[in-house]
């Protein structure tokens, strides 16, 4: 069978940034850029305005997927919080997925508490039950303080409420947190109030980043006139240390793998804790080498 040559112009747009689990998963780019936009560490959709594409984009990169992408048995849809779309896109659009790549069980998509909040229990328990099982998001502190600073909206006690939601209609959560945000007067009480939350709302999945200031972005600039203190390489593991200390899974993944991280931990808890316990206490008496500056990277 001689397949059709592909579409030109798929139209995705700017910077197109997916987890890294979601490697091999088709993606679709239903919003553009981030509908919040004003955490000062940020800066992954400085390149665009938000915006909800329109279907017809949609319809050709459909397509597209149901020709060339039978491997694929995941969809993540894009950008930076699509979970923001009104129902009525999300109905379109997880109805389209069905009918046209059946063999997908899976979508996934970037949210944020404020797209969490404009949906009922109705209609998440709707996006569950017609294909989008997990939610990637971005957490970062459970510090009230820590949150107002860097922008995020939302207090903890929200957060928590609403996550939970999730947590109870059974659609899985991958929650970033960011290590460094409280900058050297606020660390430990960031890795505490943060590792609080995260055992409150008892999410599948814990992914710890390690902040790297931005050119552009406030705390970037924060950075370059010295009123923001970024922590060194020991004091991020040490905060690192103190989230897992206060986070507490039923049965949940624990990692620092991602490419900013100093010092990478890949585990299970609550059953791999101690183990975890010993490798960073070993990182911070030195007898473990930590990754140097140049190799770290977002």
């Amino acid at each position: 069978m001689t397949l059709p040559i592909p579409p030109t112009g798929f139209h995705y747009v700017g910077n197109c940034i997916r987890p890294p689990s979601e490697y091999n998963s088709i993606l679709l780019q239903a919003t553009l850029g981030c509908s919040h936009s004003k955490c000062t560490f940020c800066g992954a959709y400085n390149d665009k305005k938000f915006a909800i594409k329109d279907q017809k984009y949609l319809e050709s990169d459909l397509e597209f997927a149901s020709i060339y992408c039978k491997n694929q048995d995941r969809v993540f849809i894009m950008d930076g919080d699509a979970l923001i779309m009104p129902m009525k896109n999300w109905k379109w659009l997880l109805t389209q997925i069905k009918e046209k790549l059946p063999w997908v069980n899976r979508t996934s998509c970037y949210a944020n508490l404020k797209s969490i909040m404009l949906k009922s229990d109705e209609d998440l328990t709707w996006l569950y039950e017609n294909g989008l099982k997990a939610v990637f998001i971005g957490l970062e502190s459970g510090h009230a303080q820590v949150r107002k600073d860097i922008r995020k909206g939302g207090t903890p006690e929200e957060l928590i409420h609403h996550l939970k939601r999730l947590k109870k209609i059974g659609i899985k959560m991958v929650t970033i947190v960011l290590l460094g945000l409280g900058q050297k007067k606020l660390s430990l009480e960031h890795a505490q109030e943060t590792g609080y939350a995260l055992s409150q709302i008892d999410p599948e999945a814990v992914s710890a980043l390690s902040l790297i200031p931005l050119p552009g972005t406030p705390v970037g600039d924060a950075v370059a006139n010295s009123s923001f203190e970024l922590l060194d390489a020991m004091e991020m593991v040490a905060e690192l240390r103190e989230l897992v200390k206060h986070t507490h899974l039923s049965r949940g993944a624990f990692r620092s793998v991602h490419a900013s991280n100093y010092l990478s931990i890949d585990a299970r808890f609550p059953e791999d804790k101690e183990d975890v316990f010993a490798v960073l206490d070993k990182a911070l008496a030195g007898d473990i080498k930590l990754k140097p500056e140049w190799m770290r990277g977002l």
